[in-house]
């Protein structure tokens, strides 16, 4: 039953991985050509979810602290000057 799953799940997932390959512009897709892609989602699992973790570029998790001179996300109000000259 195990195995049945395990490979449900493969098939499963190379079949979204290579659809959302074809959808994907070319201009979105990075490190290889869209063709290389479309032939590496047929490599079970590992070609899936190399996609899955590739498509966009780098993962924000492997890029580091991120952009330090770019926008910064929401901060608490205990953060906030203005907020805390109201008190």
């Amino acid at each position: 039953m195990a195995r049945v799953l395990l490979i449900a799940f493969g098939v499963i997932l190379t079949v979204y991985a290579f659809f959302d390959v074809i959808v994907t512009p070319k201009t979105e897709i990075r490190f290889m050509p869209k063709v290389l892609w479309a032939i590496l989602v047929f490599v079970p699992f590992v070609g899936p979810v190399l996609w899955l973790f590739f498509r966009n570029g780098v993962p924000p998790l492997l890029r580091g602290k991120g952009n330090p001179g770019g926008p910064r996300g929401p901060i608490g109000p205990d953060d906030d000057p203005d907020f805390l000259r109201g008190l």
